[in-house]
């Protein structure tokens, strides 16, 4: 892990005191934990498989990390902290907003699925990700999505927040020009499949798995932020 995304991370971690009565045994370092929660979120590897010899610790250490650090908050303010590093290096086009979704398989089922219309109506989860949403108190002023959005519902939604919806409609054939400006969202939805662990849904916990997803999308947007500022 760069040292410049710790840098980030370590102060968004809360601390935790040591009781002097019941010491127990010393908490195995948090960067060392971190790096094999990111070890399982790339590779897809079992939490029981997490290699001891890499010295990230036990897989059920790791997995209470991620739960502790997601319960405090942890991802989403990393998440909310590069966003606002991307905006401040104006590295976002904050006119337009994009929307698209992917259902991946639940193997273990759980909270937050449900039949999968792609996949014979087995258990899945549905990412919906919308990219480029604009400056705290700024909105977009257009909103592309594809036919899976095409309901008046989520046009009326749309418009109460003064931003103009391009839905594609349903039945209608392909090229309406939307992909122009939807591309990002499944560039970004491929970005964040890249992660193994996001391919299917092994966790039968929703947290645990909104926790996952939230800290991949933080380290994509590292990326792009680390790209920048390489190129400086």
């Amino acid at each position: 892990m760069d040292d410049e995304l710790w840098a980030r991370i370590e102060p968004l971690l809360p601390v935790v005191p040591r009781n002097p009565r019941r010491p127990g045994r010393k908490r195995l370092d948090s960067r060392r934990v971190l790096c094999g929660i990111l070890f399982v979120l790339y590779t897809g590897i079992s939490w029981e498989f997490l290699p001891q010899e890499l010295g990230f610790g036990s897989g059920m250490t790791c997995w209470r990390r991620l739960r502790d650090w997601n319960e405090a908050g942890v991802w989403q303010r990393l998440h909310e902290l590069l966003l606002s590093e991307l905006r401040a290096a104006d590295l976002l086009d904050f006119s337009r907003a994009a929307v698209d979704s992917s259902h991946i398989r639940a193997m273990k089922g759980g909270p937050a699925t449900g039949p999968s219309p792609v996949d014979r109506g087995k258990a899945g989860s549905k990412h919906h990700l919308i990219v480029e949403r604009g400056r705290p108190l700024r909105r977009p002023r257009y909103l592309y999505a594809d036919r899976g959005y095409d309901h008046e519902v989520y046009r009326d939604k749309v418009r109460r927040f003064q931003i103009t919806p391009h839905l594609a409609r349903r039945g209608t054939g392909h090229g309406s020009g939307l992909g122009v400006y939807r591309w990002v969202a499944e560039g970004a939805i491929a970005l964040l499949h890249w992660f193994r662990r996001l391919r299917i849904r092994w966790e039968i916990r929703d947290d645990i798995h909104h926790a996952f997803v939230t800290l991949g999308c933080a380290v994509i947007c590292w990326r792009r932020l680390r790209t920048a500022l390489c190129r400086e």
